[in-house]
């Protein structure tokens, strides 16, 4: 799943819209699910509702043997007041689902889907009870049904209903015996969801106006539940053959092809798919809709095919054609054919995360999958490749492999985050995919560099423990450990070692260690066609890599990656020609001189692949740094040594005193002498180690002065980031001093290249991200010429009646100055949602949100509520937008507590909606009655507070911003004052 862009580009306050998870806190949801339902109550039903009661004292072979002990014991009890027979939240393993025959109809009129579910199961223990998942359906007919599918009853089966595990326990008078085949059906309805999960209602507006309904699906990671009776866990893989009834004017879609189609008498047609390969419960999707789509064969013969609603057709070519290439490109990199006939991508109108990865059936935002030339800009087709490009590596990572519970999610999106790059760079390199990378990373750290962090692989219960689990550190630090430890195997190494591991666990589940088990082992292809997987006893003592001459215990060593929370820091002091080096978990918010740092830091230590250049070098020098210090020694004396080459490695390197300055003064000398990515990195490292109190701001800032001469955009733009941060920090503080003299100095530094810029879409993927950067702080800062350009464009514009074309790249920036005026952003306003698409809908939206005047924001915040106008998917994004205006600081965190409970509502506890927003809002507060204003309010709220990790995020995140400013305030008076004059 990709859960959308990183709310947040603050370097200071919040360096992403932090996604984080929960390890400990326990469950309470909402008790709403329906009550039981059968048939009329009558004396036989009764007798069945006693036997409930009598089947509490059976012996343990006809119970889940986990629950016969606690049953009893534990106050769970039914909404029908009978006791509940299982404790725990996971289900018990007795009963394992082995095929389900699904029929489904939602009534896109009355709103409402009925549908009933026949599960093959097979019965590892004798037990009375099937447990499985439900949530919010209601359950009108249970019957068990014998090898043959004869009811082994007369009469329907009582359903215990249990809301704060989302169970269901259907209890059979006949014992259920181990080894034979039996059937569960069951028969069910419900409103179709006005959320964004299990099986929902979604609507879109015709050119002419009118408003269509359609049913879709988005179950990851526990909401399939929501649609039909199951078994809802990851390791319960299971066929399905489903059938969906619909009128004549709608299209049926599933994870598979439609074997036929029947006419009913009633008017109504059954699609009927062919049976899906093995797959999770959280993969199924149908979808019901009257969209339109185009199509294209692979060269090995699967059909893809990009759905949309008619009147966006025309933006669907390009993700065709993307498509296509990238699902080439994998067939080819994991040696492995895409297992289904066919691949469907289609674009939903109402979504509340990027995209989802369905088997066969991949669902997205429109703004992930739709490109229109005339109007998106070089980042929205980036944006689309890239998107394309993790939800087709689900389609192995993720899909044919599957993590055996949520606790590995990472290996599902870690590697999917992972292989957008390398996808997207392979086939699409003009767009340049790799100087993201290195934002990836950027956003991991801040997440990492924070006690609030967690382990990659981390132990989670609950939904909204799991929920929390799809966030920065699973899609982003997942990414970069992979990218280093890619680099510290070589690609060929790497790239055979996962196609191990997919040929292996391919149709199965995995565990973290099952990955590095196949990185270590070696097989040949033969090993593979027939059928058996090697151990070699050849290898090296505990499967070692030879590093540099050096043995490694590789999965040892990723283990430390995943195991534990944190970012390693690693200090390097030059004497001569020896280099001393020394490994500490780096921290942001806690310094050596605190009372709390010793015990923050025990226990934590990485094997860490370091890599190093120097003035002298030509290669690439390595060495595995597996314990607290150590002494590196050159061949002969240098200059200057600068570690993790590339940043290839997922570490912070700090230097001594001496080191930092010959660093500063090869950047102003010769700043070619390294790559572009190691000035990145350096400039990130330096302005990290000044928010840790590890490094002086005035020296961060002599670092980046070279900017003058930069070439680059990455490098360019990371450093003018940290300077927008600090910028927009202060001027929320109303610090007028330090917030003029850092503007004037940003407009007069970084003049020459911002008149530079063309007011066009002419140049470079490269070219055209600086430009829309640079313009866009250029005008937001004031700059007179910018300001005159871009109400130029927008008078020309509104002129023309919205109808010529802006260059895209600088139609937000655009549309930002003209908001400024009341009738700009009224016309603004009465344009938006009209006919376009959902890139020009965002940069209307960004534009409105930048308003200075606070009635008009609040405006938008109610509007967006209400979701008629601005979608409901685009409130938290808008709320975060407002957030980040000096107008709608404190506005947007006091929309947030006054309406808490409906946020929670729509986007659910734990959701990337809710983190974005929280963050979001909080993100650039910075003293300590914001401080404790925010805490006052989750106090207020800890019920639902208590279950998340992002709220400490947010709250240490403040601590770590009032930090900064009682550091580093007068410095940068200073440091500007001797600048300016």
């Amino acid at each position: 799943m990709q859960v959308g862009l990183t709310a947040s580009s603050d370097k200071t306050s919040s360096q992403e819209c932090e996604r984080s998870c929960h390890c400990k806190y326990d469950y309470h949801s909402p008790n709403k699910s329906a009550v039981f339902h059968s048939t009329v109550m009558s004396s036989s039903s009764v007798v069945y509702l006693l036997l409930t009661l009598i089947s509490l004292t059976l012996p343990s072979t006809c119970l889940p043997s986990e629950s016969s002990s606690t049953a009893t014991e534990n106050t769970h009890v039914a909404t029908n007041g009978l006791p509940f027979p299982w404790s725990k939240l996971r289900l018990p393993n007795y009963i394992i689902p082995v095929h389900y025959h699904l029929l489904i109809h939602p009534n896109l009129t009355t709103l409402r889907f009925n549908g009933s579910v026949k599960i093959e199961i097979d019965v590892k223990n004798n037990t009375n009870w099937v447990v499985l998942h439900s949530k919010n359906l209601e359950i009108t007919a249970a019957t068990v049904l014998d090898e043959s599918e004869a009811n082994l009853f007369d009469k329907a089966l009582p359903v215990l209903d249990y809301p704060p595990h989302e169970q269901i326990a259907i209890f059979s008078p006949t014992i259920l015996t181990s080894g034979e085949k039996y059937f569960l059906y069951l028969e069910f309805s419900a409103s179709l969801n006005d959320g964004f999960f299990g099986f929902y209602k979604s609507s879109y507006k015709t050119t002419e106006g009118q408003t269509r309904v359609l049913a879709s699906t988005h179950f990851e990671p526990t909401s399939a539940r929501m649609a039909f009776p199951c078994f809802d866990e990851p390791n319960f893989k299971a066929n399905y053959s489903v059938r969906i009834r619909r009128g004549p004017s709608h299209i049926a879609l599933s994870n598979m092809p439609i074997e036929h189609t029947v006419e009913l008498d009633n008017g109504l047609f059954e699609d009927r798919f062919e049976a899906s390969v093995q797959m999770s419960t959280y993969l199924v999707a149908f979808i019901v809709c009257d969209f339109k789509s185009v199509s294209k064969r692979t060269v090995t013969g699967i059909d893809v095919s990009i759905y949309a609603v008619p009147h966006k057709w025309h933006q669907t070519h390009y993700a065709l054609e993307a498509a296509v290439k990238l699902l080439e490109f994998y067939e080819t990199y994991f040696n492995i054919y895409y297992p289904l006939p066919k691949l469907d991508l289609i674009a939903i109108p109402d979504f509340q995360s990027g995209a989802m990865e369905n088997w066969g059936l991949t669902t997205y935002r429109e703004t992930s999958l739709l490109y229109d030339p005339d109007v998106s800009s070089t980042s929205d087709k980036l944006w689309v490749t890239m998107v394309i490009g993790h939800e087709l590596a689900h389609q192995w990572f993720g899909n044919l492999v599957t993590m055996e519970w949520w606790n590995d999610i990472w290996l599902n999106e870690g590697f999917a985050r992972y292989m957008e790059f390398v996808s997207v760079e392979a086939t699409y390199p003009q767009l340049k995919v790799e100087d993201y990378l290195l934002d990836t990373c950027f956003a991991a750290i801040g997440r990492d560099s924070l006690n609030s962090s967690r382990a990659i692989s981390c132990s989670v219960e609950n939904p909204t423990q799991i929920k929390e689990m799809f966030d920065t550190v699973s899609y982003d630090k997942g990414a970069c450990i992979l990218h280093m430890l890619r680099h510290f195997l070589t690609d060929d190494v790497f790239q055979s070692g996962i196609v191990r591991y997919l040929r292996k666990f391919k149709y199965r589940n995995a565990k973290n260690e099952d990955l590095w088990d196949s990185l270590v082992n070696t097989c040949s292809e033969e090993d593979f066609t027939s059928g058996q997987y090697c151990y070699s006893d050849t290898q090296a003592t505990k499967n070692a890599y030879r590093f540099v001459g050096e043995h490694i215990d590789l999965k040892k060593m990723m283990c430390t990656w995943t195991l534990q929370k944190g970012i390693p820091l690693v200090t390097v002091k030059r004497q001569g020609t020896k280099l001393y080096i020394e490994q500490e978990r780096f921290l942001k918010t806690v310094q050596p001189s605190d009372p709390l740092w010793q015990s923050m830091q025990t226990g934590y230590l990485w094997h860490i692949p370091l890599t190093y250049k120097t003035s002298h070098s030509n290669n690439e020098m390595r060495h595995i740094l597996q314990i607290k210090s150590d002494v590196l020694v050159l061949d002969e004396d240098v200059d200057w040594v600068k570690f993790n080459t590339d940043m290839n490695g997922y570490y912070i390197i700090h230097y001594d005193a001496e080191g930092w300055n010959v660093l500063i003064e090869l950047l102003k000398v010769n700043h070619s002498a390294v790559s572009f990515k190691d000035r990145a990195n350096l400039i990130h490292n330096a302005f990290q180690l000044v928010t840790a109190g590890r490094l002086t701001l005035d020296q961060a800032l002599d670092l980046i002065t070279y900017l003058k001469s930069e070439t680059h955009n990455v490098p360019l733009l990371q450093g003018l980031g940290y300077l927008e941060s600090f910028y927009k920090m202060i001027e929320k503080r109303n610090i007028a001093d330090i917030t003029q003299n850092l503007k004037t100095y940003i407009l007069q530094y970084f003049r020459d290249v911002i008149d530079k810029q063309t007011w066009s879409n002419e140049g470079t993927v490269s070219d055209r991200r600086l430009r829309s950067e640079l313009l866009s702080l250029a005008c937001d800062l004031g700059y007179t010429p910018c300001l005159e350009k871009a109400k130029h464009f927008y008078q020309t514009w509104v002129t023309s009646n919205g109808t010529i074309s802006l260059p895209s790249d600088v139609t937000e920036t655009i549309y930002m100055v003209g908001a400024q005026d009341e009738n700009g952003w009224q016309y603004l306003l009465e344009k938006y949602g009209v006919s376009m698409s959902e890139a020009e809908k965002c940069k209307f939206l960004a534009a409105l949100a930048s308003s200075k005047d606070s009635s008009k924001l609040l405006r938008l915040l109610e509007l967006g509520m209400e979701g008629s106008v601005i979608r409901t998917q685009d409130l938290s994004t808008l709320i975060y937008t407002v957030a980040r205006n000096p107008a709608g600081h404190f506005l947007a965190w006091n929309f947030v507590k006054k309406n808490w409970n409906k946020l929670v509502e729509k986007f659910q506890l734990g959701s990337f909606s809710m983190r974005n927003i929280i963050i979001g809002t909080t993100a650039q507060f910075s003293s300590k009655e914001e401080l404790a204003n925010i805490k006052d309010f989750f106090d207020s709220v800890k019920d639902q507070s208590s279950q998340l990790r992002v709220t400490q995020v947010a709250v240490e995140n403040v601590e770590k911003n009032i930090l900064w400013l009682e550091r580093n305030l007068e410095t940068l008076r200073m440091w500007l004052q001797q600048r300016l004059n």
